[in-house]
């Protein structure tokens, strides 16, 4: 059985969250359901500049604390930037059969719109913190593999204070990809909706909200006092309640940690046991 290596990009800057944790479950689980041999190895990239090689076959970047415009110009912005490039190139190259596969989540989505220069990357005017519906956009997509399982909208854990907005669609056709999904609507508020999930081409894509967020361990991480007391302060016993409540609805965000990184996982590790089946 070929072995599947994974390289997990860490984006936390030494921050204790819950990403890393629900990322490492779901290969985790993967790896012990489906009889997989795969093996990953982790690097922390703005803290201790640590960049994988090309020598794995499928990599998560994860998301991250902080502002993604202030990076610019920095020594690890410059490294993860410099590592996208080499991915993209290798891809590119007819000549290489045996494609990367790329996951982006939040900090590291905004990060690759400014690079690719697919968006304009804004700060927001209040956090975006709880869980929120995320609408497919037609075709693209509700036919896109990465939701499949999923209905329209679907609910996503959000927690940032920047977004990705004024797509350039037609930058993202000339890569191979498409917008696939958009933020709630909200008709009481003139604001452009931001982009929630981007697929730059056939073998990258990001999302600017959490997939691999579980409820249980969120509801967990939610319940602890200097936590609780935390969100409280910040948006109020309302908001609070409100996660705890949609974190234990069945049909939201355990549908979408079930499915959402799984079907890129799945469907990455099939391309990569039989490299022409995205050819």
């Amino acid at each position: 059985m070929k072995k599947i290596n994974v390289a997990i990009l860490d984006m936390n800057e030494g921050m204790p969250n819950q990403g890393m944790r629900c990322i490492r479950n779901l290969l985790d689980n993967l790896k012990n359901n489906n009889v997989i041999n795969l093996e990953w190895e982790e690097f922390e990239v703005r803290k201790e500049l640590q960049i994988p090689s090309l020598d794995y076959d499928i990599y998560i970047s994860s998301g991250g604390p902080g502002s993604p415009l202030s990076s610019l110009g920095s020594a690890w912005e410059i490294a993860y930037f410099k590592w996208l490039g080499m991915v993209d190139q290798w891809n590119k190259n007819p000549n290489n059969p045996n494609k990367k596969f790329v996951f982006l989540i939040c900090h590291s989505f905004q990060l690759a719109c400014r690079y690719f220069e697919i968006g304009e990357v804004i700060k927001r005017k209040s956090t975006a913190f709880g869980v929120f519906p995320i609408h497919m956009l037609n075709h693209q997509g509700k036919t896109d593999p990465i939701f499949n399982g999923l209905a329209d909208p679907f609910y996503g854990v959000d927690s940032r204070d920047y977004q990705v907005i004024q797509t350039n669609k037609q930058r993202v056709h000339e890569m191979g990809g498409e917008v696939l999904c958009i933020e709630k609507e909200r008709p009481h508020i003139d604001l452009e909706r931001a982009v929630m999930a981007i697929r730059f081409n056939p073998y990258m894509v990001g999302t600017q909200f959490h997939p691999e967020a579980d409820a249980q361990g969120m509801s967990m991480y939610l319940k602890r006092e200097d936590k609780k007391q935390t969100v409280i302060e910040n948006h109020g016993l309302v908001k609070w309640t409100s996660m705890l409540d949609q974190l234990n609805d069945p049909d939201k965000i355990s549908l979408t940690n079930k499915y959402v990184l799984p079907n890129f996982l799945m469907q990455s590790i099939k391309s990569i046991t039989n490299p022409f089946s995205l050819s």
